[in-house]
């Protein structure tokens, strides 16, 4: 399911600096093989490839995209691809709704709204080891099975 790319007014201004502070954390793992910053086709995004060795066969990409705004608003999408045209997709996000309470997780496969409900630390850097957590262990689970 594709993420919402309109930015409702209540989100503000895309938080450039926390942007550029998550891809330099970013880059500093061997997890990824390219990090964007704003790139033309996600200009209010980091967007991180992973590097695929990390997945089975059949994983044609793997990505996180992130937006930060100014008011600490957030929302972190990670999806894979397979050759067979299928995804699986989350979603971290905090953003005044009405599907959710501000805080919340939409779960895989499809990411769907509404989400559950959630509770994140109030520290980026908190929030990005969380989901980089949760990442890991959905990709080891690909190894274990």
């Amino acid at each position: 399911m594709p993420e919402d790319t309109a930015d409702p007014p209540s989100r503000g201004p895309i938080d450039a600096e926390i942007l550029d502070r998550i891809a330099a954390h970013l880059a500093r793992s061997d997890r990824f093989d390219d990090i964007q910053t704003r790139p033309e086709y996600a200009p209010n995004a980091v967007v991180a490839d992973y590097d695929l060795g990390y997945f089975p066969g059949g994983v044609t990409r793997a990505y996180l995209r992130i937006r930060w705004f100014e008011t600490d608003d957030f929302s972190i999408h990670y999806s894979e691809q397979y050759q067979t045209g299928n995804e699986w997709e989350c979603r971290w996000d905090r953003h005044p709704n009405d599907h959710n309470t501000r805080e919340h997780f939409h779960q895989p496969p499809d990411a769907s709204t509404p989400g559950e409900d959630a509770d994140y630390p109030d520290d980026w850097r908190d929030i990005l080891a969380t989901v980089l957590t949760d990442l890991d262990d959905r990709i080891k689970a690909f190894w274990d099975e």
